[in-house]
């Protein structure tokens, strides 16, 4: 199906004129019509609005050009299983079971590989078949090759355990020790912050993956401490529930 058919077709099951439709995204009923007469498609972030008006991926929006599997697990993707973030909006690289709310499931490749052996196996494929095909498959998603440039998952552990001592060096008043670092989307912890001068700026890419935690003040009260790291820099900031009133502690280069 072409883009311009799905798009007919979600407007007119939403029982959805194309000035109705054209209104909820913010454009003009004529770019509507230009869409369904094949002449033009939606730009992303015109898309964007679409999928979440819809509860449909952008993928599917476009007629599903593209054979999506999840780059944590390799599962093939249909909208019904495909990730969403935090705000409900589609995450069109992992399925649901490996990324939910901005946050991985899996933080080691025996991890996923032991889940897998456990799960898939059958009376066609035995556990250590299983487990050969996840080897072979996992290292080729974009998840895992993370660790191509640390070394493998070896090192990458031993990359979150010095991230981790120099977080605790920073004896910063009222944060408990870190203990652990779990990997974090950019979007789920790019927060802004109001400098002293009035200006607001955001430190994180909203696509990158972070290793970070939140940890409850020692002081009590309802604000809790955000840690984020990267190969790059340390950040520390406080925040209220949900992330309300974001302030800044401390960026630090490494």
């Amino acid at each position: 199906m072409k883009t311009k058919d799905v798009i007919w077709e979600l407007r007119t099951k939403s029982g959805l004129s194309q000035e109705e439709l054209a209104e909820k995204i913010f454009v003009t009923r004529q770019a509507v019509s230009r869409w369904e007469n094949g002449d033009t498609v939606p730009n992303t972030e015109t898309l964007k609005l679409l999928s979440g008006l819809f509860d449909v991926s952008i993928n599917t929006l476009l007629g599903s050009p593209r054979k999506l599997i999840c780059q944590c697990c390799g599962m093939p993707l249909e909208d019904a299983v495909t990730s969403r973030e935090k705000d409900g909006l589609y995450n069109e690289e992992y399925c649901k079971w490996c990324y939910a709310d901005g946050e991985y499931t899996y933080r080691s490749m025996d991890e996923l590989i032991d889940f897998c052996a456990e799960n898939m196996a059958n009376e066609s494929r035995s556990p250590e078949e299983v487990r050969a095909y996840m080897k072979a498959l996992l290292p080729r998603l974009n998840y895992w090759k993370r660790y191509e440039s640390l070394g493998g998952e070896e090192s990458f552990n031993a990359f979150k355990s010095r991230l981790i001592d120099e977080l605790n060096d920073l004896h910063i008043e009222g944060m408990p020790k870190v203990e652990s670092l779990n990997a974090l989307v950019g979007s789920f912890v790019n927060l802004t912050y109001t400098l002293p001068n009035g200006s607001e700026v955001r430190f994180l890419d909203d696509r990158a993956t972070y290793l970070g935690t939140q940890l409850e003040c020692e002081f009590g009260g309802d604000r809790c401490f955000g840690v984020v790291a990267n190969m790059d820099f340390l950040l520390v900031c406080t925040y209220g529930e949900n992330g309300e009133n974001p302030e800044l502690v401390l960026y630090r280069k490494r």
